[in-house]
């Protein structure tokens, strides 16, 4: 079939598509901020609890800010502090029950520490043992979290002085 056969073949047609459409009525469909920040965020989440120092709840949003600071290249320098952007708080919140739904994290309740459970440590792991961009951009984010831990750690025997 060549083109003019084409055109006279779709002009004796159907001018129209029938397609059958059903709006969603469901309210857990996946928005922007679930399809591309709560990942990264969770990610985190994971990797700061798989650490030695175990990140409190209720420090974990500036922390994952203050990761994202230091390691992220377009943050770097900034005049924002990211750690202190309410947004940056909700999603961190978000991720952090998603993960717990997810049996990926385990938050203690008595000292309010975030540890990482076998599934999430499993998880990190594969995804750390991959030689991805992603696995580099998690490398930089355990260092930052642990120049982070280090610093607060001199801070306080600073104040001890």
């Amino acid at each position: 079939m060549n083109f003019r056969e084409a055109v006279a073949a779709a002009s004796t047609e159907s001018q129209s598509l029938d397609f059958s459409y059903s709006p969603r009525n469901r309210s857990d469909v996946l928005g922007n901020e679930t399809l591309f920040h709560i990942p990264l965020i969770a990610l985190t989440i994971i990797l700061l609890a798989r650490s030695q120092a175990k990140p409190k709840r209720n420090d974990i949003g500036m922390l994952v800010g203050q990761c994202f600071e230091q390691s992220i290249a377009s943050f770097k320098g900034s005049t924002q502090e990211l750690g202190w952007s309410a947004n940056l708080r909700v999603r961190t919140i978000k991720a952090l029950t998603f993960l717990e739904d997810a049996g990926m994290v385990v938050v203690n309740k008595h000292n309010s520490r975030i540890d990482a459970a076998e599934t999430g440590k499993k998880f990190i792991d594969k995804v750390m043992s991959e030689e991805s961009h992603l696995c580099v951009a998690l490398l930089t984010i355990k260092r930052s979290y642990r120049n982070i831990c280090k610093e607060r750690d001199i801070e306080a025997k600073l104040d001890e002085i």
